[in-house]
This record gives C-alpha cells, sequence and structure tokens, in this order.
C-alpha cells in the first residue's frame, strides 16, 4: 500500500509515527512556509527553507532509538546563547550548507535517522502565507496566521502565497501513485492549506486515482478555525483544491476538566455536523481517534489502524 500525508506540524508526526510500521511505502509531503520560531530565525539568517516541520517527521520516521529522536526534538533553554533552537533544525541548517543543499541535507539525515519513508519537500521556492479576514485586512506571514495579532473571531476568507511556487516533483509523483492520501490533521490555514497554494499539488490530486482522506482536527484554534464546525473544516480543503472523498472526526469526549482547560484558552471540540458534511458529497466517519486523556491529541495508533482499514 502506498500512502501519502500532506501537511505539517504535529499533526503529520502523529500519522507518520503511526502509520511507518503499517504500510509498504510511505511518504510525506511537508509544508515549507514556516517562519516563526526556530525555523523562522534560520530561514531569514541562511535564506534556507524551513526545517522545522521536515525535521518532525524526519523523527516521526525514524527507527525507534530514543536517544537519536530525543536529540533532534531537543530545544535549548533560555538561558542558552541558542536559546528558542533545536537542535534538529540547527543539524539540518548545517546539514544544507555542507552537502550543498537543502535536498540533499534531507537525504543524508534520512539515512542518519534510518527512516521508514520518504519526506518530501512540498516545494523547494521561498514564499511567505497570505491571508485576508473577512474586514478586508492582510496577514503576512505563517507565523502572523499561527499566532494571530488581529481580531480572533474574524474568519480568514482567503488564503495566498505572496509569490508563486511550484510543486516538488518527486512530491507530485508521490501522490499520482498513491493509494490512499491522507490531509492533516494540523492547522488548517498554516500547515494543511499552504500545501494546496503550491503549484501543481491540487492538479495532481485531482488526477490521482488515490483514495483521499482529510482527518479533522479536534479542537477548534483560536484565531484561526473559531467556531468551526467539521464541515467548515472540509469547505476550506475543498475551496483549495483538497478534493477529499472521506472525512475522518472524532467520536470520543475528553474529561469535564480537560474541556475546561480548554476552553481558558478559548479551544472547543469540533462540532461534526452530518447534514451539511453530507451536503459536499463526502462520506463521514466518526470514530473514537483520542489520545489518553491527559491530552487531547489524536492517537497514533488508533488512527493509523483505522486508515489502513478505508
Amino acid at each position: 500500500m502506498r500512502v501519502v500525508v500532506i501537511g505539517g506540524g504535529t499533526g503529520s508526526f502523529t500519522v507518520l509515527r503511526g502509520l511507518k510500521n503499517r504500510v509498504e511505502e510511505l511518504s510525506a509531503v511537508v509544508s515549507m512556509f514556516d517562519s516563526g520560531g526556530s525555523t523562522g530565525l534560520l530561514r531569514d539568517e541562511f535564506g534556507i527553507l524551513p526545517p522545522g516541520d521536515v525535521r518532525r517527521c524526519l523523527v516521526a520516521l525514524a527507527d525507534e532509538n530514543d536517544m537519536l529522536r530525543k536529540l533532534f526534538m531537543y530545544r535549548f533553554d533560555e538561558h542558552s546563547s541558542l536559546k528558542g533552537h533545536s537542535f534538529g533544525n540547527l543539524f539540518l541548517a548545517a546539514l544544507a550548507e555542507v552537502a550543498g543543499n537543502e535536498v540533499e541535507a534531507i537525504k543524508q539525515a534520512s539515512k542518519i535517522l534510518h527512516i521508514k519513508g520518504r519526506v518530501l519537500p512540498v516545494s523547494f521556492d521561498n514564499a511567505n502565507v497570505c491571508a485576508e479576514l473577512e474586514n478586508g485586512v492582510k496577514i503576512k506571514g505563517e507565523r502572523n496566521i499561527d499566532v494571530p495579532h488581529h481580531d480572533p473571531y474574524l474568519r480568514i476568507v482567503k488564503e495566498w502565497l505572496e509569490t508563486e511556487a511550484k510543486a516538488n516533483a518527486e512530491a507530485c509523483e508521490a501522490i499520482l501513485k498513491a493509494d490512499l492520501v491522507v490531509l492533516g490533521p494540523g492547522d488548517l490555514f498554516s500547515s494543511i492549506i499552504p500545501n494546496l497554494l503550491v503549484k501543481g499539488i491540487p492538479e495532481a490530486l485531482k488526477k490521482s486515482k488515490a483514495k483521499k482522506v482529510y482527518v479533522c482536527n479536534l479542537m477548534t484554534k483560536h484565531g484561526e478555525t473559531t467556531s468551526f464546525k467539521a464541515s467548515d473544516h472540509l469547505r476550506e480543503i475543498i475551496k483549495y483544491g483538497g478534493c477529499p472523498d472521506i472525512i475522518v472526526c472524532n467520536s470520543s469526549k475528553g474529561t469535564s476538566f480537560l474541556l475546561q482547560k480548554y476552553a481558558s484558552q478559548n479551544q472547543f471540540p469540533v462540532i461534526v455536523d452530518p447534514e451539511s458534511v453530507k451536503k459536499l458529497n463526502v462520506k463521514l466517519i466518526a470514530a473514537d481517534v483520542m489520545s489518553a486523556p491527559e491530552l487531547i491529541r489524536h492517537d497514533s495508533e488508533k488512527l493509523a489502524e483505522l486508515l489502513v482499514e478505508l
């Protein structure tokens, strides 16, 4: 079975960890438009493609070597001159310099970590994500969408790349050859949709005969998907050419204590609205895909088990 996971951040990490020992061929198509934190600093200083989401995917697919995984995820503390940087990001930045480019750096890091699968940047073009709010205000940069400074109750009505980005040919090829394509979970406007803004990706998805699945988020994100229901997430994916056949939504609930904790941060469970989903001609699968009760996160094993059975 050939599977492609499209996204970025912790969402892709979760899906990849669950699938890596269950499928014969696994590819991660990764967003390359992150502009915040350690990734943003390295992008600005060295002019390299953002390494953060690549690092997470490499770690997710890595051999079960706890020390190597911990090392790549290690972040220097605030008392260090390297504060905010993760070792993995610095390693990839240095490797890109030594190897000559980011493509070779990813290949070498893949060998070092003995990954099961491939990590494919969605594009090698440097571009910024831009968005327009319903009041007409425009936002530039993924970090300003991810950590909003605008009125969080205003919806994003349009998203685009400031300059055109062309798809990585290997990413398109993986999509075209796939049996299953998984979009998400992950931040809708900062991790998932940016991949669909790349020229060639929507076209490859439309042409691919793979089964296409959107894994809906468990919780809303304040300032990005405030008050969004499942159908709202799905509508945006369709709008930008994601063309899913199936949407997977969570059917279980967190504890009242945990829900209150998230509510204090203005994050609420995504309401599943079957009738609205049905009108979009997408099959709804509602299942318990949530992890243990300490955190509201997708469970990598539960989710992977469901996906391979589709």
